[in-house]
């Protein structure tokens, strides 16, 4: 006799209603699982497609988002907190859950957009481009402050060999896409790291679910801080795996995963100023406690380390070290934005503060994890000790006014562990087979319920957090265009003079082009300019030799930062723009919809004497 599901399968008249009561649960579980999983999936997909991104207003992409997209995260966050209430559930679902979560997040902006964001992505393919055109690293003598690229090379030897590999024209052709290849690279170390501590995969992936929610702070874009924090997240879960204090028949094991590991941690020396400097102080927290007090990995890492700034990085560290020196113990300056990063505007201010308190939100659960949750402190407290170190470096220095980014990236692997045994009922550190000892129990009610709402709205706080400044961090085509056509047209020798960094292709040719951002100046000479644009300007500009040319450039992106930063007002970067018309010492050479271009004409008429040396 045929058994029943055989039957149903045969049977396409048969209705599941009469199968047996164990095989229609096996069908219902699956389908109820998959359901607001594709669901929020159709609906994103929906969401992108209608997504009007020609006009973004105040709040960035949040304002352009469909009420579909909306719909999408919270079925999407619904769905996996019932797949994670059930202790015992396989992993599966949880990780199809949290891919979709990275995904939404992560790729929205790669397909609404035409072109890549953030101006800093666009400078890390300038760089690339001069690894491709120089053919090697050179010193400050040929690229001033640019060289310090040259001297942590690691993140864009390895994308200029890419480049290389795959034949595209450039990074820029894939770059937009980093932010969701980068945040996935995240999630086998993050796993390893928990699943040392717990095997309730509720804590498990809730952890990991809150980790991608926390992380706003926008270190996922193409940057060698994207690659280098995977690759610290990969040494510190082999080192907490693999780490016990070295005994008898345990020596041996260490020493080769020291050997394996030199690999790491070389590549993350070579890529990145800080995150070495992250490593050696978890390293040696770990050192503090006996389980982790094998010192072998802590004396490479610092030797690999020192022999890097001391040989190929000495040049930059010559100049920097006394302005580190003279900021330590600084904590309140080491804090502040720096100037002109005041939010102005509704919003921008609301962005502002929701991000705050997302953060605020998750390290208050953290805090409240440790203090409840006694037996998982005392086993989990390696990673407690990882998360507290970064708060260190808010002595050290200010990190060119991002240390308290940086220092909140670094913090979240151990607090979002922490936060989600706080969200949890009935954690357990370590979750038992069925009927064991010490298993979690699923919980009902609404003591599931509350901790549900409090991760949805968690969850869509990271939207605006994430993407509501989007309007000073995207670049239509036409800005694109616009500036392409100032460097394919710039000699060598040129100078491309701006209000502010924050445009497209901003350090394009700076092997043989100069470049100048008088919003980076002292407030005095931002007033001059303000008061005579046109000659204060001309004068800046004057000291450029033939056969180079002098170029102002004015953009979207330029406005949108400045006004949204409480630098200048749109209003008066326009009375700039008009003073340069009027003059005859400017000549208009650009201009579209997303910006203007002037080039300096008249050099033999100006006091050059009088004027600046960008």
């Amino acid at each position: 006799m045929a058994a029943p599901a055989q039957r149903a399968k045969s049977d396409p008249a048969m209705d599941l209603a009469d199968l047996p009561a164990g095989d229609h649960r096996r069908w219902a579980v699956p389908l109820g699982l998959a359901a607001p999983l594709a669901a929020a999936l159709a609906l994103w997909a929906y969401a992108v497609v209608r997504t009007d991104t020609s006009r973004l207003g105040e709040f960035g992409l949040v304002g352009a988002l469909p009420v579909a997209f909306w719909i999408a995260l919270a079925l999407l966050t619904a769905g996996f907190w019932v797949c994670i209430r059930d202790p015992l559930r396989a992993g599966g679902w949880s990780l199809a859950y949290t891919v979709g979560l990275i995904v939404m997040e992560r790729a929205t902006q790669a397909l609404v957009y035409p072109t890549p964001l953030y101006s800093w992505a666009w400078k890390h393919d300038a760089v690339i481009e001069h690894l491709l055109t120089a053919g090697g690293m050179q010193r400050g003598d040929r690229l001033g402050d640019m060289a310090v690229y040259d001297q942590w090379p690691g993140f864009f030897a390895a994308q200029a060999a890419l480049v290389r590999l795959t034949g595209v024209e450039n990074a820029a052709m894939y770059m937009a896409w980093w932010p969701l290849v980068s945040s996935l690279l995240l999630l086998a170390p993050l796993l390893l790291i928990y699943r040392t501590f717990t095997q309730d995969r509720r804590l498990i992936w809730t952890a990991v679910w809150l980790f991608h929610v926390a992380n706003w702070v926008g270190q996922d874009y193409f940057s060698p801080q994207s690659l280098a924090f995977a690759l610290y997240l990969g040494v510190i879960a082999i080192v907490l795996r693999r780490g016990q204090r070295p005994g008898r028949g345990r020596r041996s094991r260490q020493a080769v995963w020291t050997v394996l590991l030199i690999p790491l941690i070389t590549a993350i020396v070579i890529s990145h100023q800080l995150t070495p400097v992250m490593l050696v102080a978890a390293l040696a927290a770990l050192c503090l406690t006996r389980r982790y007090r094998d010192w072998t990995l802590l004396v490479t890492l610092l030797l690999v380390f020192l022999a890097w700034n001391l040989t190929a990085s000495l040049p930059f560290l010559r100049d920097a070290v006394p302005e580190m020196v003279s900021s330590f113990g600084d904590v309140g300056h080491n804090l502040e934005t720096g100037y002109g990063s005041t939010p102005t505007g509704t919003g921008p201010v609301i962005v502002s503060w929701v991000s705050r308190l997302l953060s605020a939100c998750v390290l208050l659960l953290a805090l409240t994890g440790v203090l409840r949750r006694r037996v998982l402190r005392h086993r989990a407290m390696p990673l407690l000790l990882i998360g507290a170190v970064p708060l260190l470096m808010l002595v050290a220095n200010d990190y060119g006014s991002e240390m308290i980014f940086r220092v909140l990236l670094f913090m979240l692997p151990g607090a979002c562990f922490f936060a989600a045994a706080a969200l949890l009922p009935d954690v357990r550190p370590l979750a038992a087979e069925p009927g064991g000892h010490g298993a979690p129990r699923s919980v009902t009610g609404m003591r599931a319920v509350l901790p549900g709402i409090a991760l949805l709205a968690l969850t869509a706080a990271f939207v605006p957090s994430y993407s509501g400044k989007d309007r000073l961090s995207y670049f239509p085509p036409q800005e694109v265009a616009l500036v392409r056509q100032v460097f394919d047209r710039a000699p060598e020798g040129s100078l491309v003079v701006a209000a502010h960094r924050n445009y497209p292709l901003a350090y394009a040719s700076y092997w043989n082009v100069r470049h100048y951002w008088f919003l980076d100046d002292a407030k005095s000479h931002v007033e001059e300019i303000l008061k005579n644009p046109a000659d204060r300007l001309a004068r800046d500009m004057a000291s450029v030799e033939p056969p180079g040319r002098a170029y102002f450039l004015l953009t979207q992106g330029q406005i949108a930062n400045s006004d949204m930063n409480g630098m200048l007002t749109g209003e008066q970067l326009a009375n700039i723009e008009k003073s340069l018309t009027a003059s005859p010492l400017f000549e208009q050479v650009g201009r579209n919809s997303a910006g203007v271009v002037y080039e300096l004409k008249r050099t033999d008429s100006i006091d050059g004497s009088a004027g600046r040396t960008p």
